[in-house]
């Protein structure tokens, strides 16, 4: 067993055991779902492009246990988490399996209830009720996909207890759904399937437009290289408006340029029809799927090094064509550039949340360092600087 499985087994049995402690009795099981850094390939999901993101060594956990006999509270789902209000040891959720509606469960709560709300509606599943425990490592709202963890969780452990047979591709739809219906939140459909479909040593090269998905060697440790999060502590959400805004402008430019999505926009298409604001969503989304096929090119020879350079473009693209950074996430990058990073750019859906930086593993940490002292003297809050390494997807831990 690896060292990080052993910690996944321990944190597993930590949490049975406080289950045990919390409802007053075992859990059937606990199922993990990793979060995840997406190298490049940024808000091309919903534009049925193409991504490259990797499961990371943090996870949610949740140990659950049917409820069994009916009764009054046989469809009662009871959820707990060791997210908690400040002098609070858990954060409580109660609501029925059936008859859910969107916004009927508020706060962290909607995620799993969005899973029970996409099963029991078209999916035509009865689920019954249950209790869940969940314990996550994966920094909320650092845009490291923490809510999708959720779900994914939520989704591998009810397919097994219910015996539903789901595919991996069927879960990661099922999940999107969720967000998309019942949180309120327009995403696509890269962060689940980087959950569910993760491998240990590998970034995951995804076509979001029919999830055919491949495995592509990610050999960071092999070649001398790490990659550093910063989360700068800039708390961002799917479900504002600026995120749903870039979506909105990615189909207007499909539309006006007769694609169904921009995938389907050829490379000679001319954006001189469209209007500038729209134009720059368009080229960003265009360039960026050129990047992520260069960078899966590189991987297949070998050659991580030189994804680098194509981080750094990304995030000069995401910046000025698709305007989602902001003045942290550019202080970030810029001094992990200065620094000695290969590449780096701001990571996930924007408007705050994270950077990562490909470096040198004997620079992982003068990297850190320098974005921790260069956020002090802009009179920032202090960011948290971690390396992540690629992960295995989600499953039962015990």
């Amino acid at each position: 067993m690896s060292a990080q499985d052993q910690r996944e087994h321990d944190r597993a049995g930590a949490l049975a055991a406080r289950f045990a402690e919390v409802f007053g009795h075992a859990p059937d099981g606990v199922w993990r779902a990793p979060g995840r850094v997406n190298l490049i390939g940024e808000h091309t999901d919903y534009n049925d492009g193409l991504v490259l993101p990797f499961a990371i060594d943090r996870s949610a956990l949740v140990a659950v246990r049917l409820r069994r006999g009916g009764g009054p509270e046989g469809d009662v789902v009871d959820l707990a988490s060791t997210w908690a209000p400040a002098g609070e040891e858990l954060s409580r959720v109660r609501f029925r399996a059936g008859g859910l509606a969107p916004g009927a469960v508020p706060g962290w709560g909607a995620y799993p209830a969005g899973v029970v709300h996409v099963l029991a509606g078209s999916g035509g599943v009865e689920v019954p009720g249950f209790e869940l425990l969940l314990d996550s490592t994966v920094p909320v709202g650092a845009g490291l996909s923490s809510s999708h963890a959720v779900e994914v969780a939520t989704v591998v452990a009810l397919d097994e207890l219910l015996g539903l047979g789901l595919d991996r591709p069927a879960m990661a739809r099922l999940t999107q759904r969720a967000e998309n219906e019942f949180v309120g939140a327009p995403t696509g459909i890269m962060d689940q399937s980087a959950s569910l479909l993760g491998r240990a040593g590998a970034a995951l090269f995804l076509d979001c437009s029919d999830l055919a998905a491949e495995s592509v060697p990610l050999p960071l440790a092999e070649q001398g290289l790490a990659v550093v999060v910063v989360d700068t502590k800039v708390a961002h959400s799917h479900a504002d408006g600026g995120y749903a805004a870039r979506r909105a402008a990615c189909e207007r430019g499909a539309a006006a340029l007769g694609a169904g999505s921009l995938r389907e926009v050829p490379d000679d298409a001319d954006l001189g029809v469209l209007d500038p604001e729209t134009a720059r969503r368009v080229r960003h989304v265009r360039t960026e799927n050129r990047r992520v096929l260069a960078a899966v090119a590189r991987l297949r020879a070998g050659d991580v090094r030189s994804v680098g350079e194509l981080l750094t473009a990304s995030h000069a693209s995401l910046r000025d064509d698709y305007e989602v950074s902001c003045p942290e996430l550019d202080l970030a990058v810029d001094t992990a550039l200065a620094a000695g990073a290969l590449g780096a750019r701001m990571t996930g859906g924007g408007f705050g949340g994270s950077a990562i930086a490909l470096v040198p593993a004997e620079r992982a940490g003068a990297v850190a360092a320098a974005v921790e002292r260069a956020f002090a003297a802009a009179g920032l809050r202090r960011p948290a600087a971690f390396t992540v390494v690629p992960g295995d997807g989600a499953g039962r831990v015990r």
